[in-house]
């Protein structure tokens, strides 16, 4: 397996203005300085930074709890989007998780985020249920990856990967 980490680099604190810029841009209900801090501090969190000639352009983090990854979060800047920006953040997450012993994958996203769920499906995410109001605003989706640390998976990212020129 290839590992898609030579774009990125991990986010240190001083990415966190950048990154909290990025959320309010992104995301209708961003995440705060404290949050951020927070994430960064944890131990058993990975996260990912893009920078683009504009500064950062997407960054996103993993959770890993007991073989399970948790991708916490994923945000590409509107001017990178539909370039495969996305895809290759979510193979760095995911690589980064499978290095670090994840045997599955999960996480949660807007019912209403069809772009995002398009995305995850590429990846072998399946919804299995839905988190009444765990947004602000809205329900979450719940999906699941399983086996991802499994020679059939590995395979299906070699294939992703083949397409995102990495």
């Amino acid at each position: 397996m290839e590992v898609s980490l030579s774009r990125f680099r991990p986010m240190v604190e001083t990415d966190v203005p950048a990154v909290l810029a990025l959320e309010h841009r992104a995301f209708p209900v961003p995440w705060t300085r404290q949050m951020l801090r927070d994430e960064l501090a944890a131990r058993n969190r990975t996260y990912l930074i893009l920078d683009g000639e504009t500064g950062i352009v997407a960054y996103g983090g993993v959770m890993l709890v007991d073989g399970d990854a948790h991708i916490m979060t994923m945000a590409v800047d509107e001017p990178n989007r539909r370039q495969g920006t996305g895809t290759s953040l979510l193979l760095a997450l995911i690589d980064s998780a499978l290095v670090a012993g994840a045997e599955h994958l999960t996480l949660e996203l807007r019912v209403s985020n069809e772009a995002a769920l398009g995305l995850y499906e590429k990846f072998g995410f399946a919804p299995v249920g839905i988190r009444p109001g765990y947004y602000v605003d809205e329900d979450a989706l719940v999906m699941w990856a399983v086996d991802a640390a499994g020679a059939e998976y590995r395979r299906m990212l070699d294939r992703i990967r083949e397409g995102t020129n990495e």
